[in-house]
């Protein structure tokens, strides 16, 4: 195995980047991948949440980049969704930087089919970290203008680093039937592929059973129209042809 490494970022706060990191990382392991998530919004920590780990983990990803401990000791198996693994950001504190990130993706690669960086929102130090590796960006944003005005500003940014234009896409997320129109902030799907400047990956409906899974972290109903986005994203993500509907 040789890793995908794939970070999830956004320009502003609040669009679900790490649910939506957290339902691709288990989409993935659906298909049968071996998926590390790599949180790295230190102090704001929500995946060990999300993904079931809460409780269970001894290290996070400071302890492992400042080397108080090996990379394999700071992976928590989710006892939700199986073959996906997470590293926790720290709840407080830590600095993550470019060179113990790399060297740590670098270690990880042949004992993964994908590794997943959920950055924190912006373009800090998490987003500089993760830019320097990551082989594809999705950018998480959610439909409105502040969030695609934003969303250009990083997906300018990501271009910038000689990364070609495929490996940058788009992910609309908590998205409904209100979010376009006349009536709306923004008219269409259309409009946000054109303000941001990158391809559509994916579409994900807004999902209060999705939320609510989260914050219990339990499994949301396999059903729910935001997981079958998800499991559709995955496919994409590995070259299958699945139509894009939300």
């Amino acid at each position: 195995m040789n890793a995908q490494c794939i970070m999830l970022c956004s320009g502003k706060g609040g669009t679900g980047k790490s649910t939506v990191s957290v339902l691709l990382g288990a989409s993935l392991a659906r298909l049968g991948h071996k998926v590390l998530l790599i949180e790295l919004d230190s102090g704001l920590r929500s995946v060990d949440i999300i993904a079931g780990v809460y409780g269970r983990t001894v290290y996070d990803i400071e302890d492992v980049l400042c080397g108080r401990c090996e990379g394999g000791k700071a992976i928590v198996s989710s006892p939700l969704y199986t073959g996906l693994s997470v590293i926790s950001a720290p709840y407080e504190g830590g600095e993550v930087l470019a060179a113990p990130l790399a060297r740590l993706v670098t270690a990880m690669r042949p004992y993964f089919d994908f590794i997943l960086l959920d950055t924190a929102a912006g373009m800090g130090a998490p987003f500089t970290a993760a830019d320097r590796i990551a082989d594809k960006a999705l950018l998480v944003l959610t439909p409105d203008p502040v969030a695609l005005r934003d969303g250009k500003i990083v997906a300018d940014r990501l271009l910038a680093s000689a990364r070609e234009q495929s490996a940058v896409r788009l992910v609309m997320n908590r998205v409904t039937r209100e979010s376009f129109g006349k009536r709306a902030a923004v008219a269409d799907l259309d409009e946000c592929i054109d303000t941001v400047g990158a391809q559509l990956l994916a579409v994900i409906p807004e999902s209060k059973p999705l939320q609510l899974a989260g914050a219990n972290g339990s499994v949301p109903p396999a059903a729910d129209p935001a997981v079958i986005a998800g499991q559709a994203m995955a496919k994409r993500l590995c070259g299958q042809r699945v139509p894009l509907t939300y």
